[in-house]
């Protein structure tokens, strides 16, 4: 119970926050929970005297601004939502692409601790010099730094942990996730979205941000991922990642070689360098869409910010700390949608949304199919920057309802990713044509994978499992005996409980049992008292 209370307190002062800048609580068109309702009458009195203070600003930005103002953890969560118009509808989601992941920078000599903290060396040991942080995000900033590399003095970049940001963000993700489970239990229709597994997806990723060693093996393992498919490609992808320093990296100080490049937002620079605009929107897409589907790892937060061009015309990204990973099952459903897409192949796209599981098998393969042609044909003969991907899943959302289709957490990222690169790719060319450059691509991969290639790799794979398992038999046998003697016994015997077993069980009976009316209302209350405290100035 104080958990819950304390929880409960927790997401209310958030919602005093939200309602200061005048989000309603209740998407238009959406259905939500009844416990939303009410908070949206309970502080219509602080919108309203809000009011006055949010004249000639920016409506796009308010929920943005207050999620700024909430913390890091709430930014990460914004990040996240923006994608899921589905869950908080379209409005909202449109006003939170206009959050920026900036905070102020703390303070050279907390950075200096952390570093000495982290790699148990002082700073003037470490660098020969260390400047003042280049940017300050809700995790970590980046400093620019120089030091002897192998006898070589070369800049570096040196990521830095805020202070006690794995604390705040476990507090956070903890209301986070009583607050899915609430909506989870007490709105059925939500269900299917999976809220707890979405809040759980943002505490996995913000999990691997807060170890920098895991960043620092992203990277690794992408430049390794790139160097094999420059290997066997007619033309390498001018594409790379920054080099490791792997002697002054830690879980909370991460080093790599230091990035000179133009920032790929600034057209107007490249193109005074003379580099095709075009082309760079090309390797932007095409290595994004290779590394998702070939390697199943894909850099997960490539915005303008995190790409620049170095001096040879080669894209480099930078801040590894968000990545993604799909398996054999989700390449192959990406690869198979592009190009049933593409091909016009309506019929064998819908089959693979059944073969993956994402559509329940009561619906006709058929109906779904024609659904998938309703988004497919309005895309045929239009320009090239008339189609957009963001479009494209916008209306696969509309069709999730109708079809029971539940969510898949492994695909959230993905989605994301895709619509940012994509708005990238369009930036640097407005004409991008998307299915052009998806089709080589998608093409591949299936003549790699469901090709002859495919088929005698994939025979190959399954006469080694055949043949562990043929190892295994023995152990298998003798569980199976054990197993079967310990049925017996209970048909014979009953089943019988220790005290302490049974003790136990009714303690856990009880919990469940929990009259959580008294949580919603203390909830109520709680949001109430934190309204009036707001207005009245005695809030700090």
């Amino acid at each position: 119970m104080a958990n819950a209370l304390t929880n409960t307190f927790r997401l209310a002062k958030a919602g005093v926050v939200l309602a200061g800048h005048g989000i309603r609580f209740v998407p238009k068109g959406q259905k939500v929970p009844l416990v939303l309702h009410v908070a949206r009458w309970l502080t219509a009195p602080l919108r309203l005297l809000s009011w006055p203070f949010r004249i000639g600003k920016d409506k796009s930005t308010r929920i943005s601004d207050a999620l700024t103002t909430l913390g890091p953890s709430y930014i990460k969560l914004g990040q996240f939502l923006a994608t899921r118009g589905d869950i908080i509808g379209p409005e909202l989601a449109t006003d939170l692409k206009h959050l920026q992941d900036k905070l102020p920078p703390f303070a050279m000599s907390e950075a200096e601790r952390a570093i000495q903290d982290a790699l148990g060396q002082s700073v003037r040991e470490t660098y020969t010099e260390l400047g003042p942080p280049v940017a300050a995000a809700s995790i970590a900033q980046v400093h620019k730094a120089r030091a002897d590399v192998k006898g070589v003095d070369r800049q570096l970049a040196v990521k830095i942990l805020r202070p006690n940001i794995e604390k705040r963000f476990k507090r956070d993700l903890d209301s986070y996730f009583f607050a899915a489970r609430q909506v989870e239990r007490f709105h059925p229709p939500t269900r299917r979205l999976k809220p707890v597994a979405v809040v759980d997806n943002l505490a996995r990723t913000t999990q691997l941000e807060m170890d920098l060693r895991l960043e620092a093996a992203a990277i690794s393992e992408m430049a390794d991922n790139i160097a094999k498919h420059n290997e066997v490609a007619d033309e390498a992808l001018p594409f790379r990642v920054p080099d490791v320093d792997w002697s002054r990296t830690a879980k909370r100080v991460l080093t790599t070689e230091w990035i000179d490049g133009t920032p790929i937002s600034d057209h107007a620079t490249l193109k005074a360098k003379g580099f095709d605009l075009k082309e760079l929107g090309l390797v932007v897409l095409r290595s994004f869409l290779t590394h998702a589907m070939h390697d199943g790892f894909f850099h997960a937060d490539m915005h303008q910010g995190n790409l620049f061009v170095d001096d040879s015309g080669t894209v480099v990204a930078v801040d590894f700390g968000i990545m993604g990973r799909l398996g054999p099952k989700e390449r192959r459903f990406l690869a198979e949608i592009l190009h049933g897409l593409i091909t016009r192949d309506y019929q064998r796209a819908a089959e693979v949304h059944f073969w993956a599981g994402y559509v329940p098998p009561h619906h006709p393969v058929e109906v779904f199919a024609q659904a998938l042609r309703a988004i497919g044909e309005p895309l045929q003969g239009r320009n090239a920057d008339e189609i957009s991907m963001a479009d494209l899943l916008g209306q696969l959302f509309a069709y999730t309802e109708v079809f029971d289709m539940q969510t898949r957490p492994e695909l959230i990222l993905l989605q994301k990713s895709l619509v940012i690169v994509e708005g990238v790719a369009r930036e640097l060319d407005p004409k991008l044509n998307l299915w052009n450059t998806a089709e080589p691509v998608a093409k591949a991969w299936m003549e790699e994978n469901l090709g002859v290639t495919g088929r005698i790799r994939e025979a190959g794979e399954g006469a080694t499992a055949i043949a562990r398992v043929m190892a295994e038999v023995p152990a298998l046998m003798s569980q199976a005996q054990t197993a079967a003697t310990g049925l017996t016994r209970m048909a014979q015997e009953g089943v019988h409980l220790d005290p302490e077993t049974v003790t136990a069980l009714a303690k856990e009976r009880a919990r469940v049992d929990r009259p959580w009316r008294w949580v919603a209302a203390l909830s109520l209350l709680a949001l109430a008292g934190l309204a009036v405290a707001k207005v009245t100035g005695t809030l700090p």
